[in-house]
């Protein structure tokens, strides 16, 4: 008999499960709570749910993580795990810890099918979306993996919890996994789940339209957009994606995505290629660009706009990319900061242990070959065919209240 892996369902799914069994909502609220705040797998844990709702659970459901392959830590205290999602595939997440919060990098797709030249992952090929459950179950892992690590007992009114940032920023393109994707965004967000802000996870994207359309109604977090080039004719190289999105049409999207982001600003990563993209010419460029999409917020009454993330490449041998120098990225940074525009340049965590941003690339073993993964990269061009309708997409705010 086939069970249910509990961790697929956000709070208004696991109560519609709850209420097949006969229970009420309460209960899939205190279900809800001993899986995600407390990390239960076994239903004999759950001392305040009847005996009778147990042995029901115990026919019906499971709650199954994610088997672990590898744990890697860093010099700098960064944490990459590599777990397996079958059929010989395996997905990374990786925990970075800061003085002030706890950042966890989540995958959304057994490998990648944009193909972002700079991407390791999107080297690898693509195989498959993951579902909710495994989504959720990188952040389930982590975060009870590291409170039973902490170092001291925790304090009256101390937060319990270890990981206060989530990005989506791991392997595969979020957004073309939208259905599993917006579950578990909620699952997050839910105060009795994880209860992250909204501000305190982001979605990033390399530029997926008519769902970044969607994510904008359905879910409104953070969102960083990949963009990487000022002009279609580069970026048409480095993020295929943009041959069907271009540049105008992302940024209208950005723009319109501002009224409902919990933030007054989107994202814009940048990742520092030597010599593609990299040049003063290509700053003075993208400032513009930047200058014209910070006004056209100011106008609609948004803020700051937009905010730049330049990020060193970190190369793989498959690439054939060089990073660009310090000094060039530095030089890149101050004629956008002189300007007035909100600039960062990012510090690269756990290349150590190939951590780091765009390193990630997990074990992809029936991965596409070349001309299968241009081929699906030549679908992605086509009209997105319409989702089919999902239980918890349709269902009603979850009774949990998500912070703002």
């Amino acid at each position: 008999m086939t069970t249910a892996n509990l961790l697929d369902f956000d709070l208004d799914g696991l109560v519609v499960f709850c209420e097949r069994l006969g229970e009420k909502r309460f209960r899939a609220t205190q279900l809800f709570r001993w899986i995600h705040q407390r990390g239960a797998s076994d239903f004999d844990q759950m001392s305040d749910l009847a005996k009778s709702l147990r042995a029901k659970l115990k026919t019906a459901a499971h709650i199954q993580g994610l088997p672990v392959i590898t744990q890697q830590e860093s010099a700098d205290g960064t944490i990459k795990w590599l777990f397996d999602v079958g059929d010989g595939n395996a997905v990374e997440a990786v925990y970075i810890p800061e003085d002030d919060r706890g950042t966890l990098c989540v995958s959304s797709q057994a490998g990648c099918a944009v193909g972002c030249r700079f991407c390791s992952t999107g080297h690898q090929g693509f195989s498959r979306n993951l579902s909710t459950g495994e989504i959720v179950a990188q952040l389930w892992h982590a975060e009870h993996f590291l409170r039973a690590r902490r170092q001291h007992p925790l304090q009256p009114g101390e937060d319990h919890r270890v990981i206060t940032n989530v990005v989506m920023m791991g392997m595969g393109e979020p957004l073309q996994n939208y259905a599993a994707l917006v579950p578990a965004l909620r699952v997050m967000l839910d105060d009795h789940g994880y209860g992250l802000s909204r501000r305190r996870l982001t979605v990033s994207t390399s530029g997926v339209v008519p769902m970044m359309e969607r994510l904008s109604e359905d879910c409104p977090v953070a969102l960083a957009v990949s963009l990487h080039a000022p002009n279609d004719g580069l970026r048409d190289g480095l993020v295929p994606l943009n041959r069907k999105y271009p540049i105008h049409e992302l940024l209208d999207t950005c723009l319109s995505y501002l009224a409902h982001a919990p933030r007054d600003f989107i994202t814009f990563e940048y990742c520092m290629l030597d010599g593609v993209n990299d040049q003063p010419e290509h700053a003075r460029e993208l400032l513009a660009l930047m200058q014209v999409f910070r006004q056209r917020a100011a106008d609609l009454g948004h803020g700051v706009g937009c905010k730049l993330n330049l990020i060193p490449f970190n190369p793989f041998p498959e690439s054939g990319l060089k990073r660009s120098p310090g000094e060039r990225v530095q030089a890149f940074a101050k004629i956008l900061l002189e300007a007035g525009i909100v600039t960062t340049v990012r510090k690269t965590r756990g290349d150590d242990i190939d951590a780091a941003c765009g390193q990630l690339a997990g074990d992809v073993q029936d991965r596409t070959s070349v001309d299968a993964r241009m081929a699906r990269q030549r679908q992605l061009l086509q009209p997105l065919q319409p989702l089919q309708p999902m239980q918890s997409l349709d269902a009603r705010p979850s009774s949990g209240s998500p912070r703002a």
